[in-house]
């Protein structure tokens, strides 16, 4: 047995609970000044303030202890949308971006997705492991402690199998808790190029029944958009998935409103992804639903496109988690950092509604809102102290890593 102190806390602040924190909820967080966290074993067993240490500590020496010199301290962030696993990079198609260059121009062309499906075709499964597991350590070294990976840069049985194999040998070597999604509904391959419905029944009947057997992923999202799968394909493709047991996900109204956001309201998905074209139909499917927002805004800030109207959202009761997408297309970023800046100053949030949508939201998002995502007895002691005082300065500065220690199960990073 293990136990850890940490102390000298000048803030602690967190959501509570382990359910999706929507409306007013979403603005509540716990405060605690002046506090101590002690864990035994990775879970915490007591969490005292105003000077105090532990009643357990007093009892015995902890094998660790840690001093948070008077930093604030939240939960470790929690990262709940990725493509973590994929070959090569696309920073070639920054030329065509200043011409004029759209997203979906770039995927009409062979480029985009199915350029980066080639690469990772190509690539072994050492050669992904290694490159994933390095972008691991640096979320790590940035306060994540949880986060999801999808696959969907295969696009055939063998590759969406090889990258899904990728996360979940990272799942056990890595500190990092993930959560693996099965996407490989995301693009059109050349192989099926103008049958998109030949496609998806393949998939439906020839890979994920493959995926469920070997037990390779928890989630299956969808791309519903132009030029990728509409909303009736959406709908067959996550019915089958539903059907074999899998949660639900689904890429929705990113570029335009295509349905994929009324879809997963009514097919009952965890978390509909993007949604910046949303309309009111899709919101109030979703509202009713309890439908998780994963918003995304340093797609945004990279595609310079709009951002998703996460204000409504909160107002209508919608839980919102705020994610970085990070990809090697659209959003060449891990840093969710950046995204609690963007929370700000694009999605107008308070600090206290970002923290639930880096915490706890994204957690029940991917599964793992018993296990983290909040500070509070019988979780895991997964935290971040914090170059700053409280949360406003971390919303307030950008560009700099303000993890001055990310603390996994009690053990220092």
């Amino acid at each position: 047995m293990s136990t850890t102190l940490i102390k000298n806390i000048g803030l602690l602040q967190t959501p509570i609970g382990s359910r999706p924190h929507g409306g007013k909820e979403q603005g509540e967080n716990l405060k605690i000044k002046n506090a101590a966290v002690f864990a035994r074993d990775g879970i915490i067993e007591e969490i005292t303030e105003k000077g105090r240490l532990p009643g357990a500590f007093e009892k015995e020496d902890a094998d660790e202890i840690i001093d948070a010199e008077g930093n604030l301290v939240t939960p470790g962030l929690v990262e709940g949308h990725t493509h973590l696993v994929f070959g090569g990079y696309r920073q070639h198609e920054i030329p065509l971006k200043l011409k004029g260059a759209g997203y979906l121009d770039i995927l009409k062309a062979g480029g985009g997705i199915l350029d980066t499906v080639r690469k990772t075709r190509e690539a072994g499964f050492d050669e992904l492991y290694e490159k994933s597991r390095g972008f691991l350590d640096e979320m790590m070294e940035m306060g994540v402690t949880a986060c999801e990976a999808k696959s969907g840069y295969g696009l055939d049985l063998e590759t969406e199998v090889k990258m899904l194999e990728v996360i979940k040998k990272l799942n056990e070597d890595h500190r990092m808790d993930m959560a693996a999604t099965f996407m490989g509904a995301h693009a059109v391959p050349p192989e099926y190029k103008g049958n998109p419905d030949q496609y998806i029944e393949m998939i439906c009947e020839k890979v994920l029944p493959v995926i469920k057997e070997k037990n390779l992923a928890e989630f299956v999202d969808v791309f519903c958009e132009e030029g990728v799968f509409d909303e009736e394909q959406s709908r067959r493709y996550l019915s089958k998935a539903k059907e074999l047991g899998f949660s639900l996900k689904i890429h929705a109204d990113e570029i335009e409103e295509r349905g994929g956001s009324r879809l997963a309201g009514e097919i009952g998905a965890v978390s509909a992804e993007h949604l910046i074209a949303i309309g009111p139909k899709g919101l109030r499917a979703m509202a009713k639903a309890g439908v998780t927002a994963m918003c995304l805004p340093s797609t945004s800030f990279y595609l310079g496109k709009d951002f998703a109207p996460v204000r409504k959202m909160i107002e209508m009761g919608i839980p919102v988690a705020t994610a970085s997408d990070f990809n090697p297309g659209s959003c060449p970023s891990l840093n969710l950092q950046f995204v609690i800046n963007l929370g700000y100053l694009k999605y107008k949030m308070m600090p206290e509604e970002i923290l639930t949508a880096v915490t706890i939201n994204p957690a029940c998002a991917i599964g793992k809102g018993d296990l983290c995502g909040t500070l509070e007895k019988g979780k895991k002691a997964d935290m971040v102290i914090w170059n700053a005082k409280d949360m406003e300065m971390l919303c307030y500065r950008f560009g700099s890593n303000l993890a001055l220690a990310t603390i996994k199960e009690g053990v220092l990073i």
